[in-house]
């Protein structure tokens, strides 16, 4: 488990960017075929998508640096801005990513005229896609996404050939609660994690997969926005309750917290949490109004989109 898929000099390649950006041209590819075959605008969606990967970059980055301030907060200016701004070591929220991308399908919805439910419906199986390649990066990475120490049997123990996830997780943090150094020992010359975790970054690329495989049957619903607020939901829904739960994040609010050699390793409630209560009962909402409204009686086509 190495983070460095390329090195040329001084020069790096991460897993983690290369993992993301198959999947997210595995999604582009499937939307794309899916928009030809319903009849809807190529063009107009392959703009919109390299739109939506630029600011949903910006904003994934922007809610974890909002969220994860303390990583940022003792680096001098303006040493600071070349971290906030370097993507290669990982380091992105996937709220935000989805949060940056319909804002762009929003304004093209408004700018252009289009049906944003029919098109938002086409991106559905690229998220799923990005979720997997991003978690597979999270692994070769070893820091990202920590699951918390265990003593359940599906507890994992990193080999100690995964340097980057011993590192890191042997320096001391502030916040006791997230501070793993404890169970470090000097091992064979190098430094060591022994504890078991969940293995919450492979939760992850299941739950990419189980979104994979139902968008699936979600796209073939004939109601626009079906498949749009079934990812919400049971993304939602699968985060919070399975991978956020075992995950090595900041509680708050600090309402349960169980974790250890002799504990299941569960942690309530994380800014995850929170957010992914309103998504859930929102999505039931928006699920709930559009089978009552039920199949529209004739498609729209987009050959009199507004100009821009």
């Amino acid at each position: 488990m190495d983070p460095v898929f390329l090195q040329i000099g001084s020069f790096t390649i991460a897993w983690y960017g290369v993992l993301i950006t198959l999947g997210i041209v595995a999604g582009v590819w499937v939307g794309t075929k899916m928009a030809r075959e319903r009849g809807l605008n190529v063009d107009l969606f392959n703009d919109m998508i390299l739109w939506m990967i630029i600011w949903g970059l910006v904003g994934a980055r922007l809610v974890f640096v909002v969220t994860s301030w303390n990583q940022f907060e003792n680096t001098p200016f303006p040493r600071v801005l070349l971290d906030i701004i370097n993507l290669r070591q990982g380091g992105i929220s996937i709220h935000g990513g989805l949060i940056g991308g319909i804002l762009v399908m929003l304004y093209y919805a408004r700018r252009k005229g289009m049906d944003f439910y029919r098109y938002a419906d086409l991106c559905v199986p690229g998220v799923a896609f990005g979720i997997i390649g991003g978690r597979i990066g999270n692994i070769m990475n070893g820091t990202d996404t920590v699951g918390r120490v265990t003593g359940w049997a599906v507890g994992y123990r990193w080999p100690d050939s995964a340097r980057a996830f011993h590192e890191g997780m042997c320096i001391k943090n502030p916040n006791p609660d997230l501070d793993l150094s404890q169970y470090c020992q000097q091992i064979g010359g190098q430094i060591v994690m022994t504890a078991p975790v969940h293995f919450a970054q492979m939760y992850g690329v299941i739950i990419g997969v189980i979104l994979s495989v139902a968008s699936y049957f979600w796209l073939r619903s004939r109601i626009p926005g079906w498949a749009f607020w079934q990812f919400w939901l049971w993304y939602s829904i699968l985060r919070a309750g399975w991978e956020e739960t075992f995950r090595l994040n900041p509680l708050s609010p600090k309402a349960y917290l169980n974790q250890g050699l002799d504990a299941p390793g569960i942690g309530l409630f994380t800014d995850t949490h929170v957010i992914s209560i309103p998504l859930i009962l929102a999505s039931i909402y928006f699920l709930v109004r559009l089978r009552r409204q039920g199949v529209p009686a004739a498609a729209p086509t987009d050959t009199t989109l507004k100009p821009s």
